[in-house]
């Protein structure tokens, strides 16, 4: 499920052509998710990499995590015995 989450997060990934020939990409939604690389490929990649981290600071911090495309990932507190 994490990952078809993070699939459809990126999905909806906007990129951009900088003046400098380097590439910018953000995911709509997703507060401090962006992104920069020398090529498409590499923005993506580091995207990818960004958004994971940030989504480990969500569950660790309890923070609402956004739903995209229907998929959800909700955090279940269980007592230990």
């Amino acid at each position: 499920m994490l990952s078809e989450y993070i699939k459809a997060s990126l999905k909806k990934a906007k990129y951009k052509k900088l003046e400098d020939g380097s590439w910018y990409a953000e995911i709509p939604g997703f507060q401090g998710v962006w992104a920069n690389g020398a090529a498409v490929e590499d923005c993506r990649d580091e995207l990818q990499e960004v958004l994971e981290e940030w989504l480990i600071l969500k569950v660790r911090d309890r923070d609402p995590i956004p739903t995209v495309d229907g998929i959800g990932i909700k955090i279940v507190e269980k007592a230990v015995a």
